[in-house]
């Protein structure tokens, strides 16, 4: 793929105003005929998670036995996951199909902090889920009382505001960049490292700062969840038989899977080695972030989770020309 700039304008050292800056997203490959099997992959792995996502809010939203607070919680997972591949893969695909490379530097911007907002609120997320878990097994006599509708409300709107504040001090900082010289992003997406590589300010301390909030981010909620799966199981190992410990187990697997991928996604990008390979590896692991674990994380709360297929049943035979069928 050939890049073009068309219109781009440079800033002057010491200018602020970003409005002209164009940017150009280098991609995955330049080689046309891989060009062609990104955009068939990416192209069908955002379709099933929207549809698979999208269901499931659809399900929890008019299947009456989906009103508990696991399910409220999923319904959020489900809205940022939608969210947050809806941010990144469209605009490639939109590039792969027209060549069209350049992003303007305030779509860049945007896409970078709901990009990592949603990544953020994702993983509080969890943890609330991690919580919900804890009190549906730990504490079951007890659980429509802690779990009452305030209280979720609350574990959702602090899961955004938590994520929102953490991510707005270094966000705030990376737009006082200049760009000066190079507009060329080394990437299929706008991320923040590949934007500070070309920036012709000194940011080696954003670096920084970018570094420990990650940390904090990961740091913090995976304690959360730990604590909680710690009580899961030891309360568990104390029931008097297996089948008891087998479907108390179940309950939670499909939450542990999720929760096993993303923080092990998430770690291997925050421990990733640097040198040469850094690059290649950030943009594999971006695909998989933006793309494959929206479609798995449906198909992994669904297949193994009786009351879903049950209510994507009955929600199939409430449309019209299928009961004629």
């Amino acid at each position: 793929m050939i890049h073009k700039c068309r219109s781009i304008k440079y800033q002057k050292p010491g200018m602020r105003n970003h409005s002209g800056i164009t940017f150009i997203l280098r991609g995955l490959t330049d080689d046309p005929q891989v060009q062609v099997v990104i955009f068939i992959f990416l192209f069908l792995t955002y379709m099933l998670s929207v549809t698979g996502n999208l269901t499931i809010i659809t399900l929890t939203l008019v299947d009456p036995h989906l009103k508990t607070p696991m399910y409220f919680f999923l319904q959020n997972f489900s809205f940022v996951e939608v969210s947050f591949t809806s941010a990144c893969i469209p605009r490639y695909l939109y590039s792969l199909l027209t060549g069209d490379n350049t992003v303007t530097y305030n779509a860049c911007a945007a896409q970078i902090f709901f990009g990592t907002f949603f990544v953020a609120t994702e993983l509080f997320l969890l943890s609330s889920m991690s919580y919900d878990r804890y009190v549906a097994i730990c504490k079951p006599l007890h659980y429509t009382t802690i779990m009452s509708n305030k209280v979720c409300n609350q574990l959702i709107l602090s899961s955004w505001l938590s994520a929102l504040m953490l991510i707005l001090p270094p966000l705030s900082m990376g737009l006082q960049l200049e760009f000066c010289s190079s507009n060329v992003i080394d990437h299929f997406v706008c991320d923040s490292y590949p934007v500070l590589n070309i920036s012709c300010s000194d940011t080696t301390f954003l670096k920084k700062i970018i570094l420990i909030f990650a940390g904090l981010l990961l740091i913090i909620t995976l304690i959360l969840v730990v604590i909680s799966y710690a009580y899961i199981v030891r309360t568990i190992m104390r029931f008097p038989s297996a089948q008891q410990r087998k479907k108390a187990f179940s309950t939670c697997s499909s939450h542990m899977i999720v929760v096993s991928m993303t923080y092990g996604t998430c770690i291997f990008i925050y421990i990733k080695p640097p040198g040469k390979e850094e690059l290649a590896l950030d943009k594999v692991l971006s695909v998989l972030v933006t793309s494959v674990a929206p479609v798995m994380n449906p198909f992994i709360y669904t297949l193994r989770n009786k009351q879903v297929i049950q209510a994507f049943k009955d929600f199939v035979k409430r449309i019209p020309f299928v009961r004629k069928v």
